[in-house]
């Protein structure tokens, strides 16, 4: 494969040590990498070049890697991995509200981080058959399936990978309820059932007009969720 078709991975971290040694590792194992020592440079390199994913630390001098995120986020649905060294669910949740599509701690096996990256590419929506999906309306909410374009009145909102793979999943079959056991086999989210629960609650906020009582995505208890469009 030409090196122009390989994945393009930025990999931002502060660790000058870390960044080398993921740039190598990555490098041997069928990925293009470049590198970032902060958010700042991190920014340079997105303007000048467009990436397929990104490794991003959480724990950085300057702006940290859930505020980042959270502002990347704003223009952009580039899926992000994020690196912690802090274990406990509350940061691995923070990191996925703020955009992340998904984590893992430091320290790491890079064989899982390898494994993680190409999960997260396998999940980057793919168009879909014209004759299988329609379009899908949620009041003033669109999605078109064929093309995974959500709009709200006309404009475009962006969708992570994760956010894309969990509303083609639901889209599939409107009105059929699907566990959280089911949503992460369809998506290949990472971090259970509360995990998923939290890409639920982004999507609500993206196409609900109230996300604290959602008309269009709702909630089944004890069985899951379902996607009810008009």
């Amino acid at each position: 494969m030409a090196s122009d078709d390989l994945p393009h991975v930025l990999v931002v971290d502060d660790d000058t040590r870390l960044r080398g040694l993921l740039q190598k590792f990555l490098s041997e194992n069928g990925f293009r990498v470049s590198t970032a020592k902060d958010a700042a440079d991190a920014r340079e390199r997105l303007a000048a070049l467009a990436f397929d994913l990104i490794v991003l630390d959480l724990m950085m001098p300057g702006e940290n890697g859930l505020d980042f995120a959270a502002d990347l986020r704003t223009r952009s649905a580039v899926p992000i991995l994020m690196l912690t060294a802090m274990g406990e669910a509350e940061h691995r949740i923070a990191g996925l509200e703020r955009g992340a599509d998904d984590y893992l701690s430091k320290p790491f096996e890079p064989r899982e981080l390898l494994l993680r990256l190409r999960s997260i590419l396998r999940r980057v929506p793919q168009p879909a058959p014209a004759e299988t999906l329609e379009e899908i309306r949620m009041g003033e909410a669109t999605y078109d399936p064929k093309r995974e374009r959500l709009s709200r009145k006309g404009r475009d909102i962006r969708l992570t990978s994760i956010e894309a793979a969990l509303l083609n999943a639901l889209a599939e079959t409107p009105g059929g309820i699907l566990s959280r056991e089911e949503l992460i086999a369809r998506t290949g989210a990472s971090g259970g059932g509360r995990a998923i629960d939290v890409q639920v609650t982004r999507l609500r906020r993206k196409i609900e007009p109230d996300p604290r009582f959602p008309r269009y995505l709702q909630t089944v208890r004890g069985r899951g969720y379902v996607l009810r469009p008009d």
